[in-house]
């Protein structure tokens, strides 16, 4: 009997997964190494690293972030552990607390609700640090990668001006002079008639400007000033 061929075109290609934050890793206290944050991360192909971190739990950019489950809050709630971490996280320029498996059932607990809550609203009010409310560990790995992502697309310099497709030099030129503070549609083709190009436009002197209508010595003043300081 002969083998049956396999027909590789009846099956759905698998597309591959990409690094979520290639160039923003995502560092991950040691501590935290064997936590199923840190294996869901991996699993979503997110860049991690390893360090020993003195303050929070994990560190994106210039963000540092305290993880907490509920538990772990009333915790460090009770042996003052909690107010130092506050503390301490805010020699980072940005951070935020994560609080993960809140759970609203505070009769469960031994702690009477409303210290519960009045801590809650001190870590926002007197320390001014802000709390992210996370379902579970999943939930948590999926904020860290949204905020690594988050920091990509802010290390993209925009640009001052929208773009547009510029097909020829004149709209190049044009494009260019509209830069400055003064010269707009109209001003920017009376300059580009009467000199060559843009250099000369550039070397003109103010006498050699005041010749173009409508170029006023205010415009002038500041298109001098632009290009010379």
């Amino acid at each position: 009997m002969k083998k049956q061929i396999e027909n590789i075109f009846s099956k759905e290609k698998e597309i591959a997964k990409e690094i979520p934050n290639p160039n923003t890793p995502i560092i991950i206290d040691t501590r935290e190494k064997q936590s199923l944050v840190t294996a869901y991360l991996k699993e979503n192909l997110a860049n991690t690293a390893f360090e020993k971190l003195e303050i929070a739990d994990y560190l994106v950019g210039e963000i540092a972030i305290e993880r907490k489950t509920f538990s772990d809050f009333l915790s460090s709630m009770i042996n003052k552990r909690l107010i130092e971490q506050l503390k301490e996280i805010k020699k980072y320029p940005k951070y935020f607390l994560i609080l993960e498996n809140f759970y609203h059932n505070y009769e469960d607990f031994n702690i009477h609700k409303n210290a519960i809550k009045g801590m809650l609203l001190s870590v926002i009010t007197n320390f001014q640090v802000p709390i992210i409310y996370s379902k579970n560990e999943k939930d948590t790995s999926e904020f860290l990668i949204l905020l690594a992502k988050q920091q990509e697309k802010e290390k993209k310099e925009m640009t001052i001006r929208p773009q547009k497709t510029l097909k020829s030099i004149k709209e190049q030129k044009r494009f260019a002079l509209e830069g400055f503070p003064g010269i707009g549609a109209t001003l920017s083709k009376k300059l580009i008639k009467e000199f060559p190009n843009l250099k000369e436009i550039f070397l003109a002197s103010k006498e050699e400007l005041r010749q173009i209508v409508n170029f006023t010595d205010d415009k002038i003043d500041k298109f001098k000033t632009v290009l010379e300081d």
